[in-house]
């Protein structure tokens, strides 16, 4: 099993910047190596691993040390004398457990876990209602309404505690009222123990604190669900007073006696939690939960939060959120000037295991070594980082059409949850995986990973599917520089200026619209666009305004999903944006490309046969050398042809340019292969391989105003058989002619 991973803290840079590496290693030593990857697809039908050590100033030898992940989301509000000073105290919120009666859960608390000292309103381990108290010398008392709450429905939750006599209130009233079902409570009683308020410790959201180590506050107890409208007051709190707290009346009848009133649906944007109170007890998220989620008062009249943000006064907690991992540097690297742009590691090794951390060196901005630029979809590789669907799946074995063999890195991740899922994943507690973060270790973005889809000889994902790009492009001794779709994202058009020719990865499926645009306006001023591969253009996604390196997802609608967004909560958090599918927003992948998803299938992959548009003379360069009726990839290192797992049609009905030429069409899937469901008004038989004609992947070409062009794919398996027969084969042969021309400065 693996006993050593790392991850670097940016994802690519340039000459004079400085990218540093963090790694966990439970061995005693670890070897750190620079290499190029030029090849990391490991099928011994194909060209097999490359990768060219490059010397660089962090070689050498290190002591491994274990650094541990703590995932789980939650709201800590620094530590303050008005916190230190209660006595007397009441405590109330909204919330919507997702998990009540899977373990104690912590819901607002001031706790310190060394001296037991403080209180902690929270969920039993039945999902009721708990208050804890301790007063620091050992003393715990624990009261409970013993009576759970439903998963997934809004309750009133409070507590008060009288210091004067020890008497203790709790409530906990469902907003709604099933038939022959009572969830509600009320109790009262006295309790032995008083608590220590005077604890050091911060207050906390969704969890308590635990201890602080290396200057970061760990917490403990996470819990799972919304929690809306947060208060703390000095006092007890009568039920009346409770309930116009509850329903935003204005804090000025009860004055200095509210220490704290968290209203969630301010700054949604941002991982600050807002006190409307007086004392401006501000705090921050950790770890990311969810926002821009509904409140216990939306009522369906707003579908977007930035039109009634009262509505949107909820956070969604998790206790496997992840953004940050938080180690600590290993070793550095200020890159050299004299490195090329390129996909680069940090090659790390004990005896017995190894891992690679890519990140992308790309030239200074303004600068180019060269008029193409190869497009790398870390955003992509962000959206199915460490996804755990090869084990979670209930159909992953459907859909591919055969038993799925895990690798070992599948088994790793499914015992290693900390590590984060991707936005393919569910959290814990069942709802969608909206966020996903480079900053850590992501070990489905690596060199010789074969995913879940079929492992060696069959179908193959992501970064090593668009390695075989980068080596036929070192095949061909072609020159190229290697920006990231991150840089795109943050340098808009500018990054891609000094360039004449775009050339993307296999599956360059997420974007932002600040890509959109970038990319839209390179065609538009005469760029010229290859596009390798399919399903490309496909979900809009958000980058977090001051969080460097997450992105958002919301899946809204439509689209082929493992999961879906809750009513409500389509609209991204970082952004205010509209989520979902860039087709459901006027922007269907054919208006950029040509072609957009039209089918997919993991079982074999087909071949591409000549349309009669190949004839007509705008684009007979494409096909110099390839016969009227050979078959076009009829072979390949995925699924065995060059048509296959997620293949793109042209459609002039959603935005195929009325000049665009269909060259090529693939023919003969297999019915493992089905229609997209955006594609389906309702269902119906006939929409698999060998049935419907919409499971096709069309090869396309049209010109661009001002002397441009865009040559398309639309299937991910091409790349696959560029390397067939030492690079000679019509694939490659295609390719060749197309970048030939595309890098000519002739106009179209």
């Amino acid at each position: 099993m693996k006993n050593i991973v790392g991850y670097s803290d940016k994802i690519s840079v340039c000459p004079g910047e400085t990218i540093h590496f963090m790694v966990s290693c439970e061995v005693s030593h670890y070897k750190a190596t620079l290499v190029r990857i030029i090849h990391g697809d490991t099928n011994p039908d194909g060209p097999g691993f490359k990768a060219e050590p490059v010397k660089s100033e962090f070689e050498g030898s290190y002591r491994g040390r274990k650094q541990v992940i703590r995932s789980g989301s939650c709201a800590i509000v620094p530590n303050h004398q008005t916190f230190e000073k209660l006595g007397s105290f009441s405590v109330q919120a909204m919330v919507w457990p997702t998990t009540p009666g899977q373990g104690r859960q912590s819901m607002l608390s001031r706790w310190d876990s060394k001296s037991n000292a403080g209180f902690i309103l929270g969920l039993d381990d039945k999902g009721g209602l708990l208050l804890t108290l301790g007063d620091g010398t050992g003393a715990l008392e624990h009261v409970a309404t013993g009576r759970a709450m439903l998963a997934r429905e809004w309750y009133f939750v409070a507590a008060t505690y009288d210091a004067t006599g020890g008497d203790v209130c709790l409530y906990q009233e469902p907003l709604k009222v099933h038939a022959k079902m009572d969830t509600s409570a009320e109790l009262q009683q006295t309790a032995k123990v008083k608590p220590r308020h005077d604890n050091g410790a911060p207050l906390i959201i969704a969890a308590h604190y635990a201890q602080t180590r290396n200057g970061r506050t760990e917490t403990s107890g996470h819990y799972n669900g919304k929690i809306d409208r947060p208060v703390l007051a000095n006092r007890v709190l009568s039920r009346v007073e409770m309930e116009r707290l509850r329903a935003s009346v204005s804090l000025s009848s009860l004055g200095s006696e509210i220490v704290a009133l968290w209203d969630f649906s301010k700054e949604i944007s941002s991982d600050r939690i807002i006190d409307v109170s007086p004392n401006h007890h501000h705090g921050e998220t950790v770890n990311l939960p969810t926002r821009a989620v509904t409140g216990w008062n939306w009522n369906g009249e707003e579908m977007c939060w930035r039109h009634k943000p009262e509505h949107y006064g909820a956070i969604h907690f998790h206790d496997d959120d992840l953004y940050d991992a938080g180690w600590e540097a290993d070793f550095a690297l200020t890159v050299p000037e004299e490195l090329k742009s390129g996909v680069y590691a940090a090659h790390i090794e004990t005896d017995d295991d190894e891992d690679f951390i890519p990140f992308v060196i790309k030239p200074r901005p303004g600068k180019a070594n060269s008029k193409l630029v190869f497009l790398v979809p870390t955003a992509s590789y962000m959206a199915y980082a460490n996804e755990h669907t090869g084990v979670d799946g209930p159909l992953a074995e459907l859909v591919a059409g055969r038993v799925l063999p895990l690798q070992p890195t599948d088994v790793f991740l499914n015992e290693h949850r900390e590590y984060g899922g991707s936005c393919y994943d569910s959290h814990s507690d069942g709802s969608g995986v909206c966020y996903s973060s480079r900053l850590r270790p992501i070990l489905t973005m690596r060199p010789k990973y074969q995913s879940w889809l079929g492992g060696m000889g069959s179908s193959l994902w992501q970064f090593n599917a668009d390695t075989h790009i980068i080596d036929w492009l070192e095949q061909k001794q072609v020159d190229y520089d290697c920006i990231t779709d991150e840089d795109l994202h943050y340098q808009g058009y500018s990054a891609l200026v000094p360039y004449r020719v775009i050339m993307t990865s296999t599956h360059p499926e997420y974007w932002s619209k600040q890509m959109w645009d970038s990319l839209d306006a390179f065609k538009r001023q005469g760029g010229r666009l290859i596009y390798m591969g399919g399903n490309g253009w496909y979900w809009r996604i958000a980058y977090h305004p001051t969080k460097p390196g997450v992105i958002e997802v919301r899946r809204a609608e439509g689209g082929i999903r493992n999961w879906a967004a809750e009513p409500g909560e389509y609209y991204h958090s970082f952004t205010g944006e509209y989520g979902g599918l860039w087709r459901r927003q006027g922007l269907a992948p054919q208006k950029m490309a040509g072609v957009g998803f039209s089918a997919q299938g993991f079982d074999i992959s087909s071949y591409f046969r000549r349309r009669p548009d190949s004839f007509n003379p705008r684009c007979s360069f494409i096909f110099d050398g390839i016969g009227k009726d050979e078959l076009i990839g009829d072979f390949g290192l995925i699924g065995g042809g060059a048509a296959g797992l997620e293949i793109d049609r042209a459609d002039f009905l959603l935005g195929t340019p009325p000049n665009a030429l269909v060259v090529a069409s693939s023919e003969n899937h297999t019915p493992v292969y089905m229609v997209v469901p955006e594609e389906l008004l309702a269902n119906a038989p006939g929409m698999c391989g060998g049935e419907s004609d919409l499971v096709r992947a069309d090869m396309t070409f049209y010109e661009t105003p001002e002397g441009g062009a865009v040559f398309s794919t639309g299937s991910i398996a091409w790349s696959g058989s560029l390397s067939h027969n030492n690079y000679e084969n019509n694939v490659s042969r295609i390719m060749s002619n197309v970048l030939k021309r595309f890098l000519d400065d002739k106009p179209f």
